[in-house]
């Protein structure tokens, strides 16, 4: 039942909005998929016409929840079934089931794995570990072998706290690695928000460019990526990562989060960036305390909305070790599938990780009890 991705319709940037417009003119209407199905059922449920199909693929949803809010407000929620969606929720409705176009050359009938490699001495999880271009060349390489469909290369640390890392040691780090990759075939991701470093890894072989600060970061930082050609992923982040865990606070987690995607979409198609290019990473762990995390791994799907691939990163962070029994970042695999798979369920395209092997097997089961 899987929707081919290469004939999916292109969102304009006209669709670039999470919400829409009552007719008061004031209040806002958003829609969170809800009771989603996989698999055969999901399949007879759609054929039936009681179910829509999340992003053109194998997952269906049988109703929405309405969420309604006036600016500053948390949403009133209110569940409605699929018959009772009409008017203005037409479009939000095409956002949530069209099937993706190709993205950075890859079709989105199954997730991507996308496998994380730090060329930091002081990364989270990863510091020190590949710290050397020989090291962090070596690891991507053998991320490939075990099943990552793209290699993503950072060259400063963004955990909590952290300093800044100037551009120009960004790319000492970073280049020969995205060089040596790329040169061997791999397709590689630069994770940055510096523009100057988007510009040498893509000039090295980058097709996609990770951008934390979702291009705010750094004022060259739009255009350069718009002029690049690379495929780019908006994280969403609250603060910056010195300070991003100091005191975060939301009114609506998940609504505030698509009223963010909503204005960088609009922004960037103002730049007449190709919608085909972006992805959305909601950030979790970025200015965000558990309830946030735990709240938008429940409402995920409600990111599709805007016609674009949803990227998940929640390999080995913090929560999953304040949840469990405070294990340090290397010792949270199981959390991190756990995570991962609940992100696989909302619909999510791309899961970014430290450990692919063990992930591949995951998604291997995952697609495989789907079908």
């Amino acid at each position: 039942m899987t929707t081919e991705t290469t004939d999916a319709r292109v969102p304009s940037p006209a669709d670039w909005r999470g919400f829409s417009v009552a007719a008061d003119g004031v209040t806002r209407r958003y829609l969170l998929p809800r009771g989603l199905l996989r698999g055969a059922a999901a399949e007879r449920v759609i054929e039936a016409g009681a179910a829509l199909p999340l992003a053109g693929g194998a997952i269906a949803f049988c109703f929405a929840e309405a969420a309604d809010r006036k600016p500053g407000a948390a949403g009133i929620r209110t569940p409605l079934w699929l018959g009772e969606l009409a008017g203005p929720d037409r479009g939000l409705l095409d956002g949530l089931t069209a099937a993706r176009p190709r993205w950075a050359g890859f079709d989105l009938a199954k997730p991507l794995i996308m496998g994380v490699v730090n060329v930091t001495p002081d990364s989270f999880s990863d510091g020190g570990d590949f710290a050397s271009a020989a090291d962090a060349i070596a690891q991507g390489i053998r991320l490939a072998e075990q099943g990552a469909d793209i290699i993503d290369i950072g060259g400063e640390s963004t955990r909590p706290g952290a300093a800044a890392v100037s551009a120009e040691e960004e790319i000492r780090r970073t280049v020969p690695v995205v060089r040596a990759l790329a040169e061997r075939g791999l397709c590689v991701s630069i994770d940055t928000r510096h523009a100057a470093v988007m510009e040498a890894a893509v000039g090295a072989g980058a097709r996609i460019i990770n951008d934390i600060t979702a291009l705010t970061g750094d004022p060259a930082s739009a255009e350069t990526a718009v002029r690049s050609g690379a495929a780019i992923v908006l994280m969403h982040m609250q603060g910056e990562p010195r300070t991003m865990q100091a005191d975060p606070h939301y009114v609506d987690t998940t609504l505030d989060l698509l009223d963010y995607f909503t204005d960088r979409l609009a922004a960037l198609g103002k730049l007449g960036v190709d919608p085909a290019r972006i992805a959305l990473d909601p950030g979790i762990g970025f200015g965000k305390k558990d309830p946030h995390n735990l709240l938008l791994l429940q409402e995920l799907a409600a990111f599709q909305v805007f016609g674009c691939p949803v990227l998940l990163g929640v390999s080995r962070k913090s929560f999953i070790g304040r949840l469990s029994r405070k294990e340090p970042p290397k010792d949270r695999l199981a959390g991190s599938l756990a995570a991962g798979l609940a992100g696989f369920d909302q619909g999510v395209q791309i899961l970014r990780v430290h450990d692919v092997a063990e992930t591949y097997q995951a998604r291997a089961i995952w697609l495989a009890v789907g079908r």
